[in-house]
């Protein structure tokens, strides 16, 4: 029988092939290949050295004894000359104590290798007192750990222990890269399921000052947190002396299981309803979300509790002229009821203390304001009627109810809101039925092609005072959320420059790296809502009473944050110090934080001008540009203030954490 005949093989590849199977077969082999190797390369070149070297012996056998010291000493196989057993014994010590050498090398190395391979799979036990544990992996965890490092002293934590069920080396990585290098070393990962008990105790929550409980982006990640905070109820136990624990769920039917689950020192975030009423905040307020931004981050001023004992038994208003660095907004009860902007003539009881916009606790100290008050240029309070709107939501995903149903709460006589969606509107959840008979006012839903741009381009918006542009939720289809966004806005801006009409718009946004390119026009918000809820719950951690500030502060009824022309306070383009706008504030019943000044020529790189907290002694020429950021109660959603008859100019553009 004939074989086939196939490409001819060199004789290199196959003395390859022969070499590659003979070390494949054992370890004795690949050992023998060894010895064969080095004593290839040892004797001859010793043996050249001997024979080379003028003071050798004379005789073969002398130099015979010489190479075999050379090649005995290079291999450490002992150096014994003489008979050929004293040869034999000297070289069996040798391969002895080289054995031995080589086995505890090995033993070593492999131990090392094991426990650096163990700490890499983050499953050693974190031995740590008041730390901050994060448990689970989201889009907010990056901004959790990047501002609990910035939080200044005594308030940045000892170490920030990350436990979740992915790769250690990688969160290391990703963590890492958003945080400066000095403060690295607070950061501790391991990596393993939050929701089993024993792989919980590894982070040593019993001795932590905080825990968070994040939210991933799966469709189950409510149950997943309900999970987390039932195994941490079982390594805690049911007593109420564990660690704060704050936790953050989508949906609001988890929110109170949640609450059950994260025991009496638990506070529970509903995220889609904080992202809904940032949204709806925003719209008709341009600049909002950068004020809110500077609230809840640490790079600048934050709310602080600071001590009332010098205004006990004396009114809530005297108290906001007697801090001259930083702005009171509320009192926190005896009782542990929070008061945000409550009425000047409330009195601040004993026990009480104020809640303060301050950028550390240092500046929260008394000083008399009063006599930098110019009671010549305040001009008296007067009533602006609101306005109707007409307002375009695009899109639709689960917190579009939410937006709806904040919207149409505040919404005044005559307002009408647009729905353009892609399809009909069953989305995850639809606007309660309290919320759609909450008013009579005009919600209109119709479906479009919104993701074909020859639609877009096909929209009227003459008649509309806002836009909302909502995208997809993450898992719907292949694409990105921000791709359809993306898109979505950038055909608008299109129609906006053909028709030459630009419209106020407020569009959310899930990666932050996104935001830039968002082409968007002056007086537009955009908002990260992933980041908002990190910079929140980072808030909420360093102090938990300040919980039900933001919880108001959010909500579309209590105090909220609002924008005011300047000269709806003082009169147009007087200097006058800022201490005079907190007076004029304070006579409306509101309290002031700061102002955002429109004026690029005189401040060009002050993050849009947005300044929270100035000095009471801070003078400056209010001009009608300026706007005035107050506190007030019951500010109004779905209103558009009448404008003022000499503001005539755009808002910045803004952009939401």
């Amino acid at each position: 029988m004939e074989t086939a005949k196939g490409p001819r093989v060199s004789l290199r590849d196959r003395a390859g092939y022969r070499f590659d199977r003979t070390l494949a077969r054992s370890t004795g082999t690949l050992m023998g290949w060894l010895v064969i190797t080095c004593l290839a390369v040892v004797v001859p070149v010793s043996t050249v050295l001997v024979w080379t070297d003028p003071g050798a012996p004379r005789s073969v056998s002398g130099r015979l004894s010489a190479a075999w010291r050379t090649s005995a000493e290079t291999l450490r196989l002992g150096a014994a000359t003489g008979t050929p057993l004293r040869l034999v014994l000297s070289a069996v010590l040798g391969l002895v104590a080289l054995l031995c050498v080589s086995t505890l090398v090995g033993v070593i190395t492999t131990g090392l290798a094991e426990r650096m391979a163990e700490l890499s799979r983050g499953r050693s036990t974190v031995l740590e007192r008041g730390h901050v544990v994060v448990l689970g992996w989201s889009d907010q965890v990056t901004t959790v750990v990047h501002e609990l490092v910035a939080a200044r002293a005594p308030h940045r934590p000892r170490a920030i222990v990350l436990l979740a069920d992915r790769d250690k080396v990688e969160m290391e990585r990703l963590l890492t890269a958003r945080v400066p290098p000095a403060a690295r070393a607070l950061i501790i990962c391991r990596s393993g399921p939050a929701s089993d008990p024993d792989v919980l105790a590894l982070v040593s929550p019993r001795t932590a000052s905080s825990v968070l409980v994040l939210p991933s982006a799966e469709p189950t990640a409510d149950a997943e947190v309900l999970r987390v905070l039932l195994a941490l109820r079982a390594v805690l136990g049911e007593g109420a002396d564990g660690p704060p624990v704050l936790a953050a769920v989508r949906d609001d039917r988890y929110r109170a299981p949640a609450r059950l689950a994260a025991g009496p020192r638990g506070t529970v975030l509903e995220t889609d309803t904080v992202a809904a009423r940032l949204i709806a905040q925003c719209v008709g307020r341009p600049g909002l979300s950068l004020v809110l931004g500077d609230l809840l981050d640490f790079a600048g001023d934050e709310f602080h509790l600071a001590d009332a004992a010098a205004f006990h038994h004396g009114s809530f208003g005297e108290t906001l002229l007697g801090h001259p660095n930083s702005c009171v907004v509320g009192l926190l009860t005896p009782e542990g009821r929070t008061l945000l902007n409550p009425p000047v003539d409330t009195v601040v009881v004993p026990g009480s203390r104020l809640i303060v916009l301050a950028r550390d606790d240092v500046s929260t100290r008394v000083g008399v304001c009063r006599h930098l008050v110019d009671p010549s240029v305040i001009l008296p309070a007067s009533s602006v009627p609101d306005r109707s709107t007409r307002l375009l939501l695009l899109g639709w995903n689960r917190r579009a109810a939410l937006v709806v149903g904040q919207l149409r709460r505040t919404a005044r006589p005559g307002s009408v809101l647009d729905v353009v969606t892609d399809s009909a509107v069953p989305g995850p959840r639809q606007p309660e039925p309290e919320d759609m008979e909450a008013s009579g006012h005009d919600v209109r839903f119709r479906s479009a092609a919104l993701s074909r741009p020859e639609t877009l381009l096909g929209l009227d918006l003459t008649p509309y005072d806002g836009l909302v542009v909502l995208g997809p939720d993450q898992g719907e289809g292949p694409e990105h959320p921000d791709d359809w966004t993306l898109i979505t806005l950038l055909a608008l801006r299109l129609l906006e420059e053909r028709t030459g009409h630009e419209v106020r718009l407020v569009t959310e946004l899930v990666d932050d790296r996104n935001r830039p390119l968002a082409p968007v026009n002056q007086g537009s918000d955009v908002i990260v809502s992933g980041k908002l809820t990190g910079l929140l719950m980072a808030q909420i951690a360093q102090n938990r009473h300040l919980a039900p500030v933001f919880d108001e502060l959010f909500s579309a009824e209590g105090a909220g944050v609002c924008l005011r022309p300047a000269s709806w306070y003082v009169l147009r383009d007087a200097e006058a110090t800022f201490a005079t706008l907190v007076a004029a504030a304070r006579d409306r019943g509101e309290c002031a934080i700061g102002y955002i000044s429109h004026d690029a020529r005189t401040e060009p790189t002050t993050g849009h001008g947005v300044r929270l907290n100035p000095p009471k002694d801070e003078r400056r020429v209010w001009s009608a540009e300026d706007h005035l950021v107050v506190l007030a109660t019951s500010p109004g959603v779905m209103s558009t203030p009448a404008p003022d008859p000499g503001d005539d100019t755009g808002a910045t553009t803004s952009a939401a954490p």
